[in-house]
């Protein structure tokens, strides 16, 4: 799990430099097999090594490590468990918070969006690090690569974890588009015909012939 650990504090100190948290808010994980590394609870993602990062079971033992996993591991391990995920990140970014403070969805107003499975649900709010929560972000997540939670944060999965935060990334991106959107008018989303074309499009990409 050392190289596993030592990402998690690589992609948390890239997380802070975005600015997709803030002091010691998100949390990441990652798996293998039947154990998840994790940030711990109470640090910050900028300040974490190797050593700092706790390992849990699958069933959310504590396995390896000092200090306490994330109060969020519950939800990470829901999430585990209802998907094929073995990398997961937490932030709590500006337009994604934005979006899941006042909206019940995010639509694709940009094709990128299938990429995290088409129309982003917010989960309903629920305190965090609560049963509740994990059980609605679960929920959320399903045949999604992405979902934000009410009042609170947004959460991606990945096969990686570079994976992971990359659409962790597309995420903001798009709540930004939708929210700077707003400023100028009504945005338009896509429709289902037109997002269908997309994936046609990419199974059967335009073949340039070669000069002679």
């Amino acid at each position: 799990m050392r190289s596993l650990r030592e990402q998690l504090c690589e992609y948390g100190r890239r997380a802070v430099e975005l600015g997709l948290v803030i002091g010691t808010s998100g949390n990441l994980s990652v798996r293998e097999g039947e154990l998840v590394a994790v940030t711990p609870s109470g640090v910050a993602l900028d300040r974490l090594t190797p050593e700092t990062c706790p390992v849990v079971d699958v069933e959310g033992h504590l396995v390896e490590g000092e200090l306490q996993p994330s109060s969020e591991t519950p939800m990470h391990l829901a999430v585990y468990q209802a998907t094929d995920a073995r990398a997961i990140v937490h932030t709590h970014s500006v337009f994604g918070t934005v979006v899941a403070t006042t909206m019940t969805e995010l639509p694709p107003v940009h094709y990128n969006a299938l990429l995290l499975g088409g129309t982003v649900k917010v989960a309903p709010y629920a305190t965090y690090g609560t049963p509740e929560l994990a059980a609605n972000v679960r929920a959320a997540m399903e045949g999604k690569r992405a979902a934000l939670m009410a009042n609170h944060g947004g959460v991606t999965i990945g096969a990686t974890l570079e994976e992971a935060f990359e659409a962790t990334r597309l995420l903001e991106w798009l709540c930004e588009v939708y929210v700077r959107g707003l400023g100028v008018g009504k945005p338009t989303v896509l429709t289902d015909e037109q997002l269908a074309a997309v994936v046609e499009r990419s199974f059967n990409p335009p073949e340039f012939p070669r000069r002679p």
